[in-house]
């Protein structure tokens, strides 16, 4: 019977020793980001889970630049369950300068911590490229040159009956687009035939682009866009003839066949008395 309680007793003084060890591996604190990597006026949330709540202690929350430089600090409270998640932080500012890895540090209590980190992109690169635009009456298309940043163009059309140039983007940040828009697909002409102004809307509110530039054959506008933004609208006085070139030739053709065989067969086009 000695023999047999002595096991026994080693085996309960070991799942002694041993569960106060598993327990220690699960951590006191978490901290994640919704994203891996942020650009300039990217929002950033970060949140995670606290293992003991002490009710009325706040948790601080720090971020540090790639040269271990302080650019956001921040307390938030936990919840009842443990949770907690700030919403309130913008890649923006003096601070925000230095492109590289970035470190976000918790502190919850004098000796609770935990801590992750995210690239983050100073600037953001513009991309140039071109859409074609086809007008669905004439069957004319058109390129019109852009170079855009914080977002790319998903799609171009033409709206004859609201006499618009519509443009569908993917804003993933805050950003400008510049478009050459061909004066033969829209223009926006005064009574006299002067230059006149665009009507520029962005998901129907109406705003002002920030810059132009014309030339004889180009308007170029430059326009300012938000995140989450999906649609520019510019609004002309004239869009692209119904009739393109080719129509209009092969009609300038059809006209003077009639003429030429008239004449020959003697019919006329008014009735003779």
């Amino acid at each position: 019977m000695r023999y047999f309680v002595f096991p026994i007793f080693a085996l309960f003084v070991l799942s002694v020793w041993y569960i106060p060890s598993f327990a220690q591996t699960a951590p006191n604190i978490t901290v994640t980001t919704d994203k891996s990597s942020y650009t300039i006026n990217d929002s950033i949330v970060i949140s995670g889970v606290v293992k003991a709540v002490v009710p009325g202690t706040p948790i601080t929350i720090q971020i540090f630049n790639a040269n271990s430089n302080l650019v956001n600090v921040d307390q938030i409270d936990v919840s009842q369950d443990g949770t907690y998640s700030d919403t309130n932080i913008k890649a923006k500012g003096p601070l925000w300068v230095s492109s590289g890895t970035y470190t976000v540090k918790v502190q919850y209590g004098p000796t609770v911590t935990a801590q992750t980190t995210f690239t983050f992109a100073s600037s953001i690169t513009p991309v140039s490229n071109y859409f074609i635009v086809k007008d669905p009456s004439s069957q004319q298309t058109f390129s019109v040159n852009y170079t855009i940043s914080g977002g790319m163009v998903k799609d171009m059309t033409i709206d004859p009956q609201s006499i618009s140039l519509i443009v569908s983007l993917n804003s993933t940040n805050d950003g400008t687009i510049v478009l050459q828009i061909p004066r033969t697909l829209i223009d926006a002409k005064t009574s006299n035939g002067q230059d006149d102004s665009f009507i520029v809307l962005i998901d129907g509110a109406e705003v002002k682009p920030s810059g132009e530039e014309t030339n004889n054959s180009f308007r170029t506008l430059t326009i300012q866009f938000l995140q989450g933004d999906q649609d520019i609208e510019i609004i002309g006085t004239q869009i692209v003839p119904e009739f393109g070139p080719i129509a209009a030739l092969v009609l300038a053709i059809a006209i003077i066949s009639i003429i030429a065989v008239s004449a020959k067969t003697g019919l006329r086009f008014m009735p003779k008395y």
